[in-house]
């Protein structure tokens, strides 16, 4: 992202049920966006149903703005983007949402991310206030996103671009050196030969080679072995009383 480079503003367009204000608004705070705006919310706002359907993204809540319009909501905004799985009827350069997040990234102005009503998507006339579509290849046969989806969709490929926490790395141990798997091995072999394990005789040796086959490619660490070590052990013990 260059350093002028704004977030983009959502814009929920009669948004109808409070819970699914909220959900978006959980949806933008997980991928680092904080600014809604909200155009005639059918029940009006604030809504006591956003709140508990955020999870706890009171700061969306809290900031978001209220416009009698959608072009009051989205009048200080350079670039708009229309999301909606059918261009109904107007032309306008459609772009995946990988694709709009690359141009916002490089813009210099402020953008705007607009989503319909739950039941109907956005209208011709809020399409026609947009630069470009935005949309996804989706199921021909079944294309219905709630609102919390849609914005996610966006949300997400536009945190490609910042540096969000990301879950800590946790390196994996290293193999253990072969004559621990070696040991183990034979602690196996001992162990079934007791139980009797290899029967016919005669197939012993390509069992054995299977079972070293199937032991020498786990990568197993010294302390996946020491596990096993303990776990054989325990099998051959009688049980214990309870």
């Amino acid at each position: 992202m260059t350093a002028a480079a704004l977030p983009p503003v959502i814009v929920l367009v009669r948004p109808q049920l409070g819970e699914n204000i909220g959900k978006a608004a959980r949806a933008m705070l997980n991928f680092g966006l904080t600014e809604l705006r909200l155009v005639s919310p059918r029940d009006g706002w604030p809504n006591p149903d956003a709140g508990p359907a955020s999870a706890g993204a009171d700061i969306v809540l809290a900031e978001a703005q209220l416009f009698g319009s959608l072009a009051d909501a989205v009048a200080d905004c350079t670039t708009i983007y229309a999301t909606t799985v059918r261009k109904r009827g107007v032309m306008k350069p459609v772009l995946t949402p990988e694709a709009a997040a690359r141009e916002v990234h490089a813009s210099a102005g402020r953008s705007a991310y607009i989503f319909g009503p739950e039941r109907s998507g956005l209208e011709t006339d809020d399409v026609a206030v947009a630069h470009k579509i935005v949309t996804v290849p989706i199921n021909p046969n079944f294309g219905s996103l709630n609102l919390a989806q849609a914005v996610i969709l966006l949300a997400y490929e536009w945190s490609k671009g910042v540096a969000l926490a990301s879950p800590p790395e946790m390196p994996l141990a290293p193999p253990a050196p072969h004559a621990e798997m070696e040991e183990l091995i034979q602690h196996f072999v001992r162990d079934l030969d007791t139980a009797g394990y290899f029967f016919p005789a005669d197939r012993r040796d390509a069992t054995l080679r299977t079972l070293r086959t199937a032991l020498t490619k786990t990568g197993w660490s010294h302390n996946d072995i020491r596990m096993m070590h303990g776990i054989v052990t325990a099998l051959g013990r009688a049980p214990r009383p309870r």
